[in-house]
């Protein structure tokens, strides 16, 4: 079974290289999506640098804006280059800035929100037919799905047939368009639902890379269906944002973004 390739050390430029690339991606319009990028930078970084296995496993983007994180570490780890991931956003451009049935690099990602775990499970219940054994499927998500009944059908069905191969990331950074999560909808305790829904359910600080590795092996080692609920911030690792940036939609005029190149560079 898989486990960890990349040193822990790695993981950490590796995120850093994701915010980076996520700056330039949205500087050329001055606003976007960049807050997701920075919230799931170490999960995605730990994916794609350590689990992940491209032709093998399968990855379902669920939240179609946080692509833009899938793109900036496709581009870190040389399955996108320069000149594409710089399109991101254009037109034209197969980057879109939210993913759609044609995004390539991921098996499905959804512009309708809440989706994407019900293919993530479709695809682990698929394999299994097929015996395909051995591969794995990888399904991020974000914390504002949860508001969504969806959801709950595709986890009920997973713990049901005891789809082991099955791994969400959770990005639980309590941000989404209308507001900070907890003024909306409560969805707490998330980890004790999970469980009581028969899911192995690990409740880590997403921007500490040790406890994600710890928590991407303890998944590959249990037969449950897995989530990593990641505890993340739309500002982490960019000090230059102001205190008040909207972390959904963060606005990068080119001061702040020339500022924000800079910082990055200097970590």
């Amino acid at each position: 079974m898989t486990t960890t390739s990349t040193p822990v050390k790695d993981t950490v430029t590796l995120a850093r290289g994701i915010r980076r690339r996520a700056v330039d991606m949205i500087a050329p319009q001055g606003f976007g999506y960049l807050g997701q990028a920075l919230s799931s930078a170490e999960t995605v970084a730990a994916l794609y640098g350590s689990y992940l296995r491209p032709g093998v496993d399968r990855f379902i983007c669920s939240p179609g804006h946080y692509i833009i994180a899938a793109y900036a570490a496709a581009a870190e780890v040389g399955l996108l280059s320069e000149e594409q991931l710089l399109s991101y956003g254009q037109d034209g451009s197969d980057l879109e800035a939210i993913g759609t049935e044609r995004t390539p690099l991921v098996d499905l990602t959804c512009g309708s929100l809440a989706q994407g775990l019900s293919g993530a499970a479709g695809f682990a219940y698929a394999d299994r037919l097929r015996s395909r054994t051995g591969s794995r499927v990888y399904a991020l998500i974000s914390d504002g799905e949860l508001e969504e009944g969806q959801v709950w059908e595709a986890a009920i069905f997973a713990a049901h047939h005891r789809l082991g191969s099955l791994v969400v990331i959770l990005d639980a950074n309590n941000s989404q368009v209308d507001g900070p999560l907890d003024s909306i909808t409560t969805i707490e305790p998330i980890a004790d639902k999970w469980t009581a829904f028969g899911w192995h359910a690990m409740d880590i600080d997403g921007h500490d890379v040790a406890a994600v590795h710890a928590a991407f092996d303890s998944a590959l080692k249990d037969e449950r269906p897995s989530i990593i609920i990641a505890r993340t911030s739309t500002v982490h690792g960019l000090d230059v944002l102001p205190p008040d940036a909207d972390g959904h939609f963060i606005k990068l005029p080119p001061e702040l973004a020339a500022a924000a190149r800079e910082e990055l560079a200097d970590a």
